[in-house]
């Protein structure tokens, strides 16, 4: 933004200190004149007589001026001074956004000192840095892992059809139905994406929604790949009220139980989901049993593209957004989401959102 020029901070704080210091030194010197005069008698001037009040005016006044003269230049040395000392902070402040601006997220201010507002802006400021250095450096990961996705069913398709070109007689529908398979995983891919995006975003409308009646869509919906894997799915919650997206939330719960089912044991395999309100949240949690994991791998399950060391090799290995995608839309709906790993085995994912009415709500 265009501004016009202007004094800088220090020249104003400078004339402010130097202003006041001069209007104290005149009030000082009108009390000092008024008590004077008032209590001094008027006597006739006379060159043998005492001072009268016409020659103490005579000999107050250059002494009241230069008193004056040299109250202004203490008051401008000395407010310049203090003005520097005192936006010293800022200063430092001023130059690690320039460098933040020249695309160097690693410098921070670490103003020292007791704390004070100019301390309080730095350390948030620091806070910010840091935050966004860990959003921009997600986000550089995250772009690095979506083009590696995304290359490898082109580089699959390319191969294909590079085989058939060479191979004439090959059987085409062999070919269709692995560039369909393909195909298909890409789109899959696009549009996890695309709704990862969203999810960012807050692109969305808030309205009532019951967690429990989501549970029970999904679970509907997901029985048959459930029997598939031979797993068993038990649902059971109340009515769990909070607001936001309906169709995001439902992907969310659609997300967690798919996961729960397909990285299940190799047998009989077994998913809890539970909802309610607890401590003024909407919960929900989807618990399953499986493998083991350790609390670290459990942790880094919510990365884009991450999956468990033996999930890729699977035919619902997915695209690796599940439970990110899950994760953003948790935290687009000013939630918290929680991975706990079962001791027996498995994993527990736990959702908790602002229940219905809560403070904080758009």
């Amino acid at each position: 933004m265009d501004r016009a020029p202007g004094l800088s901070v220090r020249a104003r704080l400078t004339l402010s200190y130097a202003g006041f210091l001069m209007l104290a030194g005149v009030l000082l010197l009108v009390a000092v004149w008024v008590s004077l005069v008032r209590f001094m008698p008027d006597m006739a001037s006379s060159p043998d007589g005492p001072l009268s009040r016409t020659d103490f005016l005579r000999v107050f006044a250059p002494i009241a001026g230069v008193g004056m003269v040299f109250l202004l230049a203490f008051g401008l040395v000395g407010g310049w001074i203090l003005a520097g000392r005192m936006l010293a902070p800022l200063a430092r402040i001023t130059d690690a956004t320039r460098t933040a601006t020249s695309g160097s997220l690693s410098h921070r201010i670490r103003l020292p000192g007791r704390a004070d507002e100019f301390r309080e802006l730095a350390d948030a400021f620091d806070t910010m840095l840091a935050r966004l250095e860990a959003h921009v450096e997600e986000q550089r990961r995250f772009a690095a892992n979506a083009s590696h996705e995304l290359r490898t069913p082109l580089a699959t398709t390319k191969a294909l059809l590079d085989v058939a070109r060479g191979d004439p007689t090959r059987d085409p529908r062999e070919l269709v139905d692995r560039l369909q398979a393909v195909n298909t995983r890409a789109i899959g891919l696009t549009e996890a994406l695309l709704l990862l995006g969203r999810a960012d975003r807050r692109s969305f409308t808030r309205e009532p929604v019951d967690l429990s009646l989501l549970a029970e869509d999904a679970t509907e919906t997901l029985l048959p790949l459930a029997e598939k894997h031979g797993v068993t799915v038990e649902t059971d919650g109340d009515i769990t009220p909070t607001t936001g997206s309906p169709a995001l939330l439902l992907q969310l719960t659609m997300n967690l139980v798919h996961n729960a089912i397909v990285h299940n044991l190799p047998g009989p395999g077994s998913v809890w989901i539970t909802t309610g309100v607890r401590a003024g949240a909407a919960v929900l949690t989807v618990e399953n049993t499986g493998e083991e994991l350790s609390p670290q791998l459990a942790a880094t399950l919510t990365e884009p593209f991450r999956r468990g060391t033996e999930r890729v090799h699977t035919d619902h290995a997915g695209v690796g957004l599940g439970l990110a995608i899950v994760r953003s839309i948790t935290l687009a709906h000013d939630g918290t989401l929680t991975l706990t790993p079962r001791p027996a085995g498995g994993l527990r994912v736990t959702v908790e959102l602002p229940t219905a009415g809560a403070p904080g709500e758009d």
